[in-house]
């Protein structure tokens, strides 16, 4: 289903071509889209970069479209990847005071938006990363990290909308029926729908995409 589709299926399913309403369509849809990607941990949502350390700083930023960590490495001069532990801020600060206290890093902590160089310095978009140590050398990372992917708004497709529509479209129908005032029982029968669109969704994102047949067999269910 693309956004088209998509679309056109909310304004029939709500009966309303209302412009007030059409006009809200992209708001339904992108607050059902925040929903679902913060309820599953699809691989879909997943995405690799690589960097560079700066020798002798501890800080590194981040991709703008950075939201979590899934794991941070560093590769070491003999090209084995050393994967760096999560750890606060004041661990690292109390672990490696010193500004000599450089090495290959160990640890890394969410350290906070970074800062421009105007004066006075603003924040920025852009979150960075504490190390510990502080790099010794340039040492490349690799980051595999959490993201929300385009909207279906602006992409016209996506992968949520080709393989999963029907959570895209009942979420999008529940947010529709809250915004017209619908009775509770309408909003009921949505968030119901939705909720049974999730429950698959899961089983692929917390399920099949985490597992194989070779280390746990296929699963099993009760036949009744």
């Amino acid at each position: 289903m693309n956004y088209a589709e998509l679309s056109a299926s909310i304004q029939n399913y709500s009966e309303s071509d209302e412009p007030l309403f059409v006009a809200n369509i992209p708001n339904f849809v992108k607050t059902a889209e925040q929903k679902i990607y913060n309820s599953t941990q699809l691989s879909y949502l997943r995405k690799n970069v690589t960097g560079v350390t700066t020798t002798n700083n501890k800080y590194v930023a981040t991709p703008l479209d950075f939201l979590s960590v899934y794991s941070i490495a560093v590769v070491a001069p003999d090209g084995s990847y050393e994967y760096l532990l999560n750890k606060d801020v004041n661990f690292i600060r109390q672990a490696y005071p010193a500004p000599t206290d450089t090495g290959l890093p160990k640890y890394y902590a969410l350290f906070g938006p970074t800062t421009t160089n105007a004066d006075p310095a603003e924040l920025t978009d852009e979150l960075s990363l504490i190390l510990g140590p502080t790099p010794n050398a340039s040492y490349e990372v690799e980051l595999h990290y959490f993201f929300y992917p385009e909207s279906i708004v602006t992409a016209g497709t996506t992968w949520l909308g080709d393989n999963f529509d029907s959570v895209l479209f009942y979420g999008a129908m529940r947010e529709a029926s809250i915004f017209q005032r619908q009775e509770a029982d309408v909003v009921a029968n949505y968030e119901s729908k939705y909720n049974e669109a999730m429950t698959l969704l899961r089983q692929l994102g917390d399920g099949r995409q985490r597992t194989d047949a070779y280390r746990t067999g296929q699963p099993r269910y009760a036949v009744k």
